[in-house]
C-alpha cells in the first residue's frame, strides 16, 4: 500500500474501504498486527516523542483520522485519499466480522463502558462473536495479556487513549495471540453512548475537533496541537521544498 511520508511521519495513503478490507486480511494472520489512526495531535507527539515515532512507523497500517493529517498532506503536495476515522473503520468492520465469523476483544475505558458498547453493538449485529470484554484501568499488564490470550480474538480494541494505547500494544505484540490490534481512543464512549460523537455537519467539513472544543472548552490545550501541527508542516515545507 502507498505511504505518504509528512515530515517523518509515514500515512498509509487508504480509503476507508481499503482500510477496513486491510485490517480483515490482517486479522486473520494471529500475528498481532498494529493498527494506528493518528489525527494532528497524535503526529504532533511523534515529533515530540521518539519512541511514538518509531511505534507509528513499524505499524501494518497507519490511517489518517483528522482532517489535520490530510491537510498536512495537500500542504506538502501528496495528498491523502481521505480522512479515514479510526471509529468509522472499527463500526464498519462488524459486518465483515460477523459475516465471516471472527472474533472481536473490548479493551479499554472506564468500567462498565466496554460492556455497554458491546451490548449495542450486538443490537446491530447479533451474531458478531465479541469474544472478551475489559475495562482500561489495570496495574499488572501480564494479567490482561492472559486474559486476551485465552481468547485469542482476531481483532483487539485498544481503547487506552494515545499515547497509552500505542505504546501498550507495541510493547506487548510479541506477547499478544491476536491477529490485529486496534488503537481506537475513545471509540468504545462512542458506541456505549457515554460520548456523542459530533453531528454530521461538523464531521463531514472537518470540524468534529471544533465540536469537541465547544463540549468540552478544557481540551483547549490539546487542541492547540493542530495549529502548531500545521504550522510545522509550512515550515518544513518551506525549509525542504520540493523535497519535502
Amino acid at each position: 500500500m502507498e505511504k505518504v511520508k509528512i515530515r517523518d511521519v509515514f500515512i498509509d495513503n487508504v480509503t476507508l474501504e481499503e482500510a477496513v478490507e486491510k485490517t480483515i486480511e490482517l486479522s486473520k494472520t494471529m500475528s498481532a498486527n498494529i493498527v494506528i489512526t493518528p489525527n494532528a495531535e497524535i503526529a504532533q507527539l511523534c515529533h515530540e516523542n521518539e519512541k511514538l515515532k518509531e511505534v507509528v512507523n513499524s505499524a501494518q497500517l497507519v490511517v489518517p483520522d483528522g482532517i489535520g493529517v490530510v491537510m498536512a498532506s495537500k500542504i506538502i503536495g501528496k495528498p491523502l485519499k481521505e480522512k479515514v476515522a479510526g471509529y468509522e473503520v472499527a463500526k464498519n468492520l462488524f459486518p465483515h466480522l460477523e459475516k465471516e465469523n471472527l472474533s472481536v476483544f473490548f479493551f479499554g475505558s472506564k468500567p462498565g463502558v466496554a460492556q455497554t458498547a458491546a451490548e449495542n453493538v450486538l443490537k446491530d449485529y447479533p451474531n458478531l462473536n465479541i469474544c472478551g470484554i475489559r475495562d482500561g484501568y489495570f496495574k499488572d499488564s501480564d494479567e490482561i495479556i492472559a486474559e486476551i490470550n485465552e481468547k485469542e480474538p482476531n481483532v483487539l480494541f485498544v481503547c487506552l487513549g494515545a499515547p497509552k494505547q500505542e505504546f501498550f500494544m507495541f510493547d506487548n505484540k510479541d506477547k499478544i495471540k491476536a491477529g490485529v490490534m486496534l488503537g481506537l481512543g475513545g471509540s468504545l464512549d462512542v458506541m456505549a453512548g457515554t460520548v456523542k460523537r459530533a453531528p454530521d455537519f461538523f464531521v463531514r467539513f472537518g470540524l468534529e475537533w471544533f465540536y469537541r472544543l465547544m463540549k468540552e472548552p478544557k481540551r483547549i490545550g490539546r487542541m492547540m496541537k493542530l495549529p502548531k501541527y500545521l504550522f510545522s508542516i509550512i515550515f518544513y515545507k518551506l525549509s525542504k521544498g520540493k523535497n519535502a
